[in-house]
């Protein structure tokens, strides 16, 4: 494990690069306390609220109306001033979902000190949209790799190990279902079916998992000819301890490799969903949608710019860590 770390730190750019993903994440999964159109704490005289947390009415307030308390308004001002309180925001003070009503030009407008990368054609934040856009792809591709390469995995595991006609029939299926054109067939589903988190993910995993069968499936066929694995069969050790205990953990160094490398393409195969509008309903934080978004207003460079860079840092950061993950991992890289 210690010449595992030695090899990847010798890789200045995928070692700064895991740092940056560590970061992103940080950023993603704290999404809701970075950009958000409610405070984190209002303290008044009598008390404090957490609406980060809690959702309250306008009667909570002292108001007469049981909807949720619109933290932008008037009245939520008028309350501070008369009760003398304050509120502690967050950096972004707006939500993924939030119009802004008080442009100072038709939107999409440009960036300003209220929103730092300017607005979209409805009004809303981009900062805050790339932010919550970059926690569903991530969130979404991490998902996707694992149920897709734990499906993989363990499909090429047993073709592998058992040869013969299932390792056949498996690699006639694999032929006929890799031939299939996935993109418009899962175009196809997503117009039937109405599109969310879920059924997005479902339906995009019924044709990523053949990724990794290939390579677990001819590290298989290796390794059970050599001798330990004969001779743990002539002890009578059942063929699920076999497989899983003793040849899956030799397989999975190049399967590891691959991880970063996948999480890349689902990521840019959600994008590219929903920039053709088939993939996460209207209204959700996609970067996808931004992109389109950007074709759509051409004289609003910035979201373009804003997008592209984004994605663009990402899915590098993700190829550099990969490339750290695979020479980390290659016996033949001596780094001592």
């Amino acid at each position: 494990m210690s010449n595992f770390y030695h090899k990847f730190n010798y890789n200045r750019r995928a070692l700064w690069s895991s740092r940056l993903l560590a970061l992103i994440i940080f950023i993603c999964i704290f999404a809701p306390w970075l950009a958000n159109d409610k405070p984190w704490v209002v303290c008044l005289e009598k008390r404090c609220y957490y609406p980060i947390i809690n959702n309250y009415s306008e009667k909570d307030y002292g108001g007469y109306f049981l909807t949720n308390m619109n933290y932008k308004s008037s009245f939520f001002n008028q309350i501070i001033k008369k009760e003398a309180g304050w509120a502690i925001w967050p950096p972004v003070r707006f939500s993924y979902d939030t119009h802004n009503f008080d442009l100072q030009s038709p939107a999409p407008s440009e960036p300003t000190m209220q929103n730092l990368l300017g607005t979209d054609d409805q009004g809303r934040d981009v900062l805050a949209n790339i932010i919550y856009g970059m926690r569903i792809s991530l969130w979404f591709g991490f998902l996707l790799t694992i149920i897709s390469s734990v499906i993989g995995v363990s499909i090429g595991a047993c073709q592998g190990y058992f040869g013969g006609r299932f390792d056949l029939f498996g690699q006639r299926f694999l032929e006929v279902w890799s031939g299939l054109p996935s993109l418009y067939i899962i175009m196809i589903l997503a117009s039937l079916i109405a599109p969310s988190f879920w059924t997005l993910l479902f339906v995009m995993m019924l044709f990523a998992w053949p990724a990794l069968v290939g390579r677990v499936r001819a590290e298989f066929l290796r390794e059970r000819n050599l001798d330990y694995v004969k001779g743990a069969q002539i002890m009578g050790i059942s063929h699920k301890r076999i497989i899983f205990k003793y040849i899956l953990p030799n397989a999975l160094v190049t399967t590891m490799t691959m991880l970063p490398f996948l999480l890349t393409e689902n990521i840019i195969a959600l994008s590219s969903l929903d920039f053709l509008g088939f993939g996460m309903p209207i209204g959700s934080p996609s970067l996808g949608l931004l992109l389109a978004q950007a074709k759509d207003n051409l004289h609003a460079p910035w979201i373009g710019i804003s997008v592209f860079i984004t994605m663009s840092m990402l899915l590098s950061i993700l190829i550099f860590v990969g490339e750290g993950l695979r020479d980390a991992m290659d016996p033949r890289l001596d780094r001592s």
